[in-house]
Order: C-alpha cells, then sequence, then structure tokens
C-alpha cells in the first residue's frame, strides 16, 4: 500500500454500524487509513478522548454517535457491569468531555444529531483540539453521511481547505446546512 492521503480513526458508538462501515468503505477507497474504534462501555470512549487508545498520526477523528440535545448516546450498562469510577448513564456530555478530552490539535468532526451545539464544541475546544464540527439540529441519518463524504472528497481529492470543503459539503441541502465548524 501506498502512503495514505490522510489518516482517520473512526469512533463508532452504538447502533452506527452501517453506516460506519459505509463511511470507512469509501474514506479507504479514496486512499485514506482508517483506523476503527468501536465504543461497548463509557471506558472506551474515554480511552479514545484522553489520546490513550489513538495513533500518533492522526488528520481528523470522526466520533460517529447517535446525539440527543448536545451530548453523545452511549450503550446503558447494567450497574454490575461499570467498572470502579466508569460514567454512568446514557449520555456523555460537555461536562464529561471536559472530564476526560485531551485531544491536542486534532480535527474533530462529530457526527450525530445535536453534536455540533456550541456548548459541547468549547468542551472539545477547551481540551486542546484544533477544530471540531458537527451538526447543530437534529440531522437525517443519510445526509449525515453524505456530508461527510463530500467533505473528505473535497479534501482529497480537491485539495480544498477544510473551510472551503466544509462550505461545499454544507451545501448539499437543507439537512446538511446544519454542521457548523468552531475554532479555539
Amino acid at each position: 500500500m501506498s502512503k495514505p492521503d490522510l489518516y482517520v480513526s473512526l469512533v463508532v458508538g452504538s447502533n452506527c454500524d452501517i453506516e460506519s462501515i459505509a463511511l470507512r468503505s469509501v474514506l479507504e477507497s479514496f486512499g485514506v487509513r482508517v483506523t476503527l474504534h468501536l465504543i461497548g462501555r463509557p471506558n472506551d470512549f474515554i480511552d479514545v478522548l484522553s489520546g490513550e487508545d489513538l495513533n500518533d498520526q492522526i488528520d481528523y477523528l470522526i466520533l460517529n454517535f447517535h446525539g440527543d440535545e448536545g451530548r453523545f448516546c452511549m450503550p446503558e450498562l447494567g450497574p454490575e457491569i461499570y467498572e470502579l469510577n466508569e460514567p454512568k448513564g446514557e449520555f456523555f456530555g460537555p461536562q464529561e468531555i471536559s472530564n476526560y478530552c485531551k485531544l491536542k490539535d486534532v480535527k474533530v468532526i462529530a457526527s450525530g444529531c445535536t453534536l455540533g451545539e456550541k456548548q459541547l464544541a468549547n468542551a472539545f475546544l477547551k481540551s486542546g483540539c484544533h477544530s471540531y464540527l458537527g451538526p447543530n439540529d437534529y440531522i437525517d441519518g443519510n445526509a449525515n453521511l453524505m456530508f461527510l463524504i463530500r467533505f473528505m472528497y473535497e479534501i482529497i481529492a480537491n485539495k480544498r481547505t477544510q473551510q472551503e470543503a466544509i462550505e461545499l459539503a454544507k451545501s448539499i441541502d437543507e439537512e446538511t446546512s446544519m454542521y457548523q465548524l468552531y475554532f479555539a
């Protein structure tokens, strides 16, 4: 394999596997090296957010989750399954991001409903992220996938800047226009 055009870590939340498989296939056909992280419990997500379970070389961190009211939807485990000091509950929001995230200079894309809300974005940016991108409302799943494909296509095939690629991907339709970009 020749040197990849980009390095992407794709983090997959509960019930997001079909879209993630499609996205991974498309990205790999574009020449991207994709590292897949399947999240089964909050500590799996913390390992990624802390950088402990990330490769040294990463251009984009795509967090493909369902979202609700600016929070990541997490698998809810039985009380006896949680590890000591593991966050419990069905959501992972700005407070948890502030507590666990250490992503210095990483470009983060959170592709789930409402994961582009300002409070969540600010929590990521305060952790040291380069930028944060996500939809600020309840986006259709197909539109979400189309946004990501178009965005990455423009970055890779047409050598667009991140801002140019975002504007082109947002222009697909009303749904994709929900994506918001935040910088520190």
